[in-house]
């Protein structure tokens, strides 16, 4: 049994936490409000602050919106910096910059303590199920020790390589499902108001080369009209800032992805930063001035 702290019970931190807690481990939290009445029956133990969960556990776990955070829970007052002693390991899940990955590791290693960066991909499903996909930077033996409390939390794990290589793979993963959100999105708007039933369109096209996760999943949602969000706009939209300022950085242009935002901006312009980020579609219905699925103009 490992002592482990974890900093950051939100939609996604609270379950993957509870999986730690039902693998037997002993779990330190920080408790910035009432601890969720599971990981309170699963006998998490509450912290006041970050560092005090940082003396208390042997591997630091932190699942937090974006880049500011973490440098607060790391580095601020009362943070895990003021609790470490050598040897123990940051584990960062949160998505963040990978150049600013880079530098909290630096920081962290000074202390003489291990630091990987291990985004996730799965959403709230993935978390609670214990499925996520997640995508590793750090030393192979910081991997391997920590390695068997992320098979508590996920499936696919994978060590990319060094230091800020895991934010890297996150931010092409989320380039890659924003694109394919609009292009399903496109897709579908065409074919709905070209007169075809949206859904008989997607059927079909699930049987061939366009098939995927994001045309099955996110493709209903668009059909059906549920943006109740799995994964919210506001926050893919932090994840494509983050591609996007990384590219300007290295001199790399990503012209599509830069569209995807503009779409996500529609969104939130409309109310949306809270919606689904399948329903950038709306964006796309507000320029077609059509919806998937309405009747069409006589």
């Amino acid at each position: 049994m490992s002592k482990v702290g974890f900093i950051g019970l939100g939609i996604m931190g609270a379950p993957m936490a509870a999986n730690l807690l039902k693998g037997g481990h002993e779990l330190f939290v920080l408790q910035r409000k009432p601890l969720p009445p599971e990981l309170v029956e699963l006998g998490a133990v509450a912290c006041a602050s970050s560092a005090e969960v940082a003396q208390q556990a042997d591997v630091i776990i932190l699942m937090v919106p974006d880049t500011p955070q973490v440098a607060e829970v790391l580095f601020g007052e009362g943070g895990v910096a003021q609790g470490l002693s050598a040897g123990k390991t940051v584990v960062d899940m949160s998505s963040i910059s990978p150049i600013e990955t880079k530098k909290f590791a630096a920081r962290i290693n000074e202390l003489g303590c291990e630091y990987l960066d291990a985004p996730v991909s799965g959403g709230e499903v993935g978390a609670k199920a214990a499925t996520l996909t997640i995508m590793v930077g750090g030393s192979e033996a910081a991997f391997n020790a920590v390695k068997p409390l992320f098979e508590l939390m996920g499936k696919n794990i994978t060590l990319v390589g060094g230091n800020g290589d895991g934010q890297t793979t996150k931010v092409a993963n989320q380039i890659i499902v924003a694109l394919n959100i609009e292009a399903v999105g496109e897709a579908l708007l065409f074919a709905s108001r070209m007169g075809a039933d949206p859904g008989k369109v997607r059927q079909a096209l699930m049987g061939g080369f366009a098939a995927s996760r994001i045309l099955e999943v996110h493709g209903e949602r668009m059909i059906k009209r549920t943006f109740d969000p799995g994964f919210r706009i506001e926050l893919h939209q932090k994840d494509l800032n983050l591609a996007l300022s990384s590219a300007r950085a290295i001199g790399v242009s990503l012209p599509n992805t830069a569209t995807a935002q503009e779409l996500f901006n529609t969104c939130s312009a409309h109310g949306g930063k809270a919606w689904d980020h399948s329903a950038l579609v709306r964006a796309l219905e507000i320029m077609a001035n059509y919806q998937i699925g309405a009747k069409l103009p006589e």
